[in-house]
């Protein structure tokens, strides 16, 4: 954690944590669980985008594109909405940030951003699932379209097939969660993300956490390596 200097911001006595993983090896499920356990806010790119989409932004159009063809949005797309999240008053005492960076050109843009409120990472948190576990994982979402609320139809299926439990909402399947889309992203995401992790690990930031079984044991594992980093 990093004290704050003389004329910066007042972020101070903070923890914040990187999640880093491909796509559906639980991040936002851990991000969440974490969120809990430090009192701090639940930063997830992933979600800032897709209200973007949903409200039909600027922003939200362009993502979409990217985002459909399960492709990385460019970063000067996810500069500015990350940017402005992390400047508001409730990240002042940390956050857990899950899906940004994803390249190392990010994770450069994330530490000059941090630099000028006089604050750095404390923790990198890579899961790790195999291929084929996370195309199960992420094949089988459907989403209310109503609420937003996810479901997935082997392992949290609603009351009644095709809709809703909470709000009796049709549910249907993101693009991004077809088959094919996932395939994409995925060899995308180990593309980009080898030197990420590269870099991390140079910094002694890096904990490397095996996301496969319950989400109890996961979130076992990545509390007991933050731990045992210090």
């Amino acid at each position: 954690m990093v004290d704050c200097v003389d004329g910066a911001d007042e972020w101070v006595d903070a923890m914040r944590i990187l999640l880093v993983g491909p796509p559906g090896c639980g991040k936002g499920t851990q991000a969440r669980l974490l969120q809990k356990q430090f009192a701090v806010p639940h930063v997830s790119s992933g979600d800032l985008l897709r209200a973007a989409v949903q409200q039909g932004t600027h922003l939200g159009v362009q993502a979409k594109r990217f985002m459909d063809e399960g492709k990385l949005v460019p970063d000067d797309l996810l500069l500015d909405v990350i940017g402005e999240r992390l400047g508001q008053g409730d990240c002042d005492k940390g956050f857990i940030l899950d899906g940004f960076p994803r390249t190392l050109a990010q994770a450069k843009a994330l530490t000059a951003m941090l630099v000028r409120h006089a604050a750095a990472l404390d923790h990198v948190v890579s899961l790790r699932v195999p291929r084929q576990d996370l195309v199960t994982r992420l094949s089988g979402r459907r989403t209310c379209r109503q609420c937003g609320t996810m479901y997935h139809v082997v392992f949290d299926p609603p009351a009644t097939e095709g809709q809703c439990s909470r709000c009796h909402g049709s549910l249907y399947q993101r693009d991004d969660d077809r088959e094919e889309t996932i395939v994409a992203r995925l060899d995308v995401y180990d593309a980009h993300t080898a030197p990420l992790l590269a870099h991390y690990r140079e910094q002694g930031l890096l904990r490397d956490i095996d996301g496969g079984g319950s989400r109890d044991a996961v979130y076992a594992r990545v509390l007991r390596g933050i731990e045992d980093a210090g």
